[in-house]
């Protein structure tokens, strides 16, 4: 039998949010609440959907992993051939959203990418797993392929190309994004549907901080 989806409901009573709970600049609060995410053991907190266009006014979203963030911005790390790259390359404005449900609390993110310097791509590729750095070799990312063992295959060649390599080199095509926001949301679940949401809109220098109806 068919669930009654419109009977699915949560109301939301956890916490509250106001204007003078909030830090003065965004990335500010991000940090706050990024903790207070970790601390909570939220599985997964870094995890972000990344929204893009695409040169026919097309919308794609998936979700990508913070690696690292700072006052600027946040950042993430891809194959540079890739749908997602290729898009933020043609329009660098996109959005990103953390979701995190069990503290009731979601992160709205408009922003601008830039590619992070080669030095800092290649300082995290250099921390990752071995076999997430064969993995950047291997996968053609967002091609079509003709089944699993096409993978698993070009997975093999590249672990016998380095096999013995105490370092494995970043691939040309790989590195990582800054997303460099201009407007952050902060959304707190509240009883009957009526939320709090916090803007921070950039102006110059300077940030403003309003409250928008749920």
């Amino acid at each position: 039998m068919k669930t009654d989806v419109a009977k699915l409901r949560e109301d939301y009573t956890k916490a509250s949010l106001d204007i003078s709970d909030m830090m003065p600049k965004p990335m500010m609060q991000f940090s706050r609440w990024f903790e207070e995410a970790i601390k909570a053991e939220i599985v997964e907190p870094n995890a972000m959907i990344l929204s893009t266009s695409d040169n026919h006014g097309g919308i794609d979203a998936r979700t990508v992993l913070l690696k690292d963030y700072d006052d600027e911005g946040l950042v993430f790390y891809t194959n540079y051939m890739s749908d997602k790259a290729t898009q933020l390359n043609d329009h660098s404005d996109c959005h990103l959203l953390f979701l995190w449900l069990d503290l009731e609390r979601q992160i709205r993110i408009k922003g601008k990418a830039v590619k992070t310097t080669r030095e800092q791509s290649a300082e995290y590729f250099e921390s990752r797993p071995k076999g997430s750095q064969i993995g950047a070799w291997a996968s053609p990312q967002s091609t079509e392929i003709p089944n699993r063992q096409y993978l698993e295959e070009r997975v093999e060649t590249y672990t016998k190309r380095f096999e013995g390599s105490d370092i494995i080199p970043i691939p040309d095509h790989w590195g990582g994004y800054k997303i460099i926001p201009y407007q952050m949301e902060f959304w707190q679940g509240r009883s009957s549907r009526l939320h709090d949401r916090m803007l921070y809109t950039q102006s110059g220098s300077l940030w403003k901080i309003s409250r928008l109806a749920p």
